[in-house]
């Protein structure tokens, strides 16, 4: 290998380096977490939100006691839903309705999809690095607490 050759791939492994993208922590699950279940009760709404990583893993879970049983598997097929599309779940709605782009999306997967709104993906540097899911209150609500999450991890 020349010199040419050698210097060229030690700098492009140096700025592949510089450049890597750090990964979803469980410290940052743990702020998605408080942040969502912060905006949830300001909003006087009991929630569960789950936290996946880039590889669809739990990082983070809580339920708050009075929250329905349901809500916690909503908030993980929402955040599921949102890794997998890399979208939210409040834009995916329509796709999934009769004629819709992923009609029969939902039922075609073994893990099972939900879209319905409160699903986020977690993105840093650009790259997709997690998902955050809420469960317990109206659509509307779930996404906008999911979204309070996702903007107070990049602060």
């Amino acid at each position: 290998m020349g010199t040419t050759t050698a210097a060229t791939l030690t700098t492009a492994t140096a700025t592949a380096t510089a450049t890597a993208i750090v990964p979803l922590t469980v410290q940052d699950a743990e702020v998605l977490v408080d942040a969502a279940r912060r905006a949830a009760e300001e909003a006087g709404v009991t929630v569960a939100v789950t936290v996946l990583d880039a590889g669809g893993h739990l990082l983070a879970f809580r339920r708050d006691d009075r929250a329905v049983l349901i809500a916690g598997e909503t908030s993980t097929r929402k955040a599921y839903t949102a890794l997998q599309l890399n979208a939210p779940t409040a834009e995916l709605v329509d796709a999934v309705q009769p004629g819709g782009l992923f009609h029969t999306l939902p039922t075609a997967l073994e893990r099972p999809l939900l879209f319905i709104a409160g699903g986020v993906p977690v993105h840093r540097g650009g790259r997709l690095i997690g998902a955050v899911g809420v469960g317990g209150g109206a659509p509307d609500q779930d996404h906008g607490f999911a979204t309070a999450a996702v903007a107070a991890l990049g602060r």
